[in-house]
């Protein structure tokens, strides 16, 4: 391995590790909203995705959120953090570099960069309203037929929960597909430079 080789690896590494730390650290920056709350975290999320590729991506998003979890006192839930997180980057880097075959994002691949932004950013929104529909109906044991209050949310105001959420996750993923490709955009000419653009 070359000397300029190994330094564009360790490079790299660093840059996972710091975009690890970045979507850990965005989660802090958020505004309650109704059931849920507007963050900057997808947008971090699908930036991954973009820097990173694929695999890269989806263990800096995955790692960085997971830690968040751990740190919240979350419990295990950091582990379908981790899954859900991680997807948008995953779906991101899928699409943005593994859809045409490419090991380098140019300027001109913009149509796909936008694509996978939104579809990485809606994979979230749909992993998220799932995750939040079983916790609400199977995990605490409610039927629909129950009027009792579980932490302050009664069965028959569940589908009012997944609306609210709903259209929180919505503005999140909006704000993450707008604002991700144009902070791509203005990274890319000085991180391309480096050579970080292999796929993950």
């Amino acid at each position: 391995m070359s000397e300029r080789s190994s330094s564009s690896r360790t490079v790299r590494l660093c840059l996972i590790g710091m975009m690890a730390a970045v979507a850990c650290v965005s989660n802090y920056i958020s505004i309650p909203f109704f059931a849920s709350r507007f963050h900057v975290g997808n947008a971090v999320c699908v930036l991954c995705g973009l820097l990173l590729g694929p695999v890269a991506g989806f263990f800096a998003a995955g790692v960085g959120n997971g830690l968040f979890d751990i740190v919240g006192g979350y419990g295990l839930e950091f582990i379908i953090t981790f899954i859900n997180k991680g997807a948008i980057a995953l779906v991101t880097g899928l699409v943005a570099y593994k859809t045409a075959s490419k090991s380098k994002l140019v300027r001109s691949d913009y149509v796909r960069i936008v694509l996978g932004s939104v579809l990485g950013a809606l994979t979230y929104t749909a992993l998220y309203l799932i995750k939040s529909f079983i916790q609400l109906r199977f995990v605490r044991g409610l039927s629909f037929e129950d009027t009792i209050s579980v932490d302050g949310v009664t069965i028959s105001g569940i589908w009012t929960t997944m609306a609210t959420k709903g259209i929180a996750s919505l503005t999140n993923a909006v704000f993450a597909f707008v604002v991700a490709p144009i902070l791509f955009s203005a990274l890319h000419p000085a991180l391309r430079h480096l050579g970080l653009y292999e796929k993950g």
